[in-house]
């Protein structure tokens, strides 16, 4: 039976592509996306690859089953046929972002602002989001200054959630991660910061000594397994805090492990509420309404994305890339 590749093989784009959950992308012609009712055919300007575009490609993200071959991508900048700048996401499986075009949905495209740096917005909406929504809904919650603990605040999603905790107002920021050169970056934003080495007990010392008996109301946790274990362990200690405040515990990531132990003392002896955010359990309605809140302040300025970029035929190199710790990789056009 001919697959939808070899029908429309003389109708091509020029993608990454994925063929199985273990590869490497590779470039090369993929059959033309079709704009069905509900999207338009867009150019790409600039796709970030983020760490759930790669599991989500890979089909071990929880949000997806796994078809191959797939062009990855979840979402990107990229160009309307009337010249304007859009932040949109992917197509019906198997099209993803990392094309020379792109079947955009209508309900996910919006408008750039004017002056925006593409290669920005494409590294930071994703990254960024995982943070705003927490602690822009903590914020309305808390109706007061919040101290803030990031685990995970030496990647780009750590870095940008020190930035945005800052700019919504909160008191405190304490950060913690294993990069000596991220934990710098993140100090120079206003973060306290301290240094994770592995050993469980120790990072427990580590964050109940950098709280000094502040509790957090929010917790965002980009890492989970073990680093989530000593944050637990810290906040569960004597020194933990102020018995009676209210924490958020927000795992976002799993960067460090998929599972972690939550201590039945700490859940009775704490007031915590222990959540996820992500795709499922943030309302979509929630998320669109931020997206050009978000867009705004990248563009123009207010928070700064680290990234780099790879041409499209470079994927492989990128995609590579993407994995090692440093600025978000953003794929561009050739």
């Amino acid at each position: 039976m001919e697959s939808l590749n070899d029908v429309k093989l003389e109708l091509s784009v020029k993608a990454a592509i994925l063929r199985s959950a273990d590869s490497i992308p590779v470039y090369g012609d993929f059959a033309e996306p079709d704009a069905d009712e509900g999207s338009q055919i867009v150019d790409l300007v600039a796709a970030g690859i983020h760490q759930v575009t790669r599991s989500a490609a890979t089909g071990r993200h929880y949000s997806q089953a796994g078809v191959f071959p797939v062009i990855p991508g979840l979402n990107a900048v990229a160009r309307t046929a009337d010249g304007q700048l859009v932040f949109t996401a992917s197509g019906r499986p198997p099209y993803g972002t990392f094309a020379e075009r792109i079947a955009s949905p209508d309900a996910m495209r919006f408008a750039v602002p004017q002056g925006a740096q593409p290669e920005a917005v494409a590294a930071g909406i994703n990254p960024g989001m995982a943070s705003w929504l927490p602690l822009t809904a903590r914020r309305a919650e808390a109706g007061a200054p919040l101290t803030v603990l990031i685990l995970g605040v030496t990647g780009v999603a750590g870095y940008l959630a020190a930035q945005n905790a800052r700019l919504l107002g909160a008191a405190r920021v304490v950060g913690a991660g294993r990069s000596e050169p991220g934990l710098a970056r993140a100090a120079a934003v206003g973060t306290q910061t301290l240094s994770l080495t592995g050993d469980l007990a120790a990072d427990a010392a580590a964050i109940a000594a950098a709280l000094d008996g502040d509790t957090p109301g929010l917790v965002l946790d980009f890492v989970w397994g073990p680093v989530a274990e000593s944050a637990f362990a810290a906040l569960g200690s004597p020194a933990g805090g102020e018995e009676g405040v209210s924490t958020s515990y927000v795992q976002i990531g799993a960067l460090a492990g998929l599972t972690a132990a939550v201590p039945a003392t700490l859940l009775r002896s704490r007031k915590i509420t222990i959540s996820g955010s992500g795709l499922g359990s943030v309302p979509a309605a929630a998320i669109k309404a931020q997206i050009p809140v978000y867009l705004g302040l990248i563009a123009d300025g207010t928070i700064q994305v680290p990234f780099r970029t790879f041409p499209l035929s470079q994927v492989a190199a990128a995609w590579t890339a993407s994995m090692q710790s440093g600025p978000r990789v953003v794929l561009v056009p050739d």
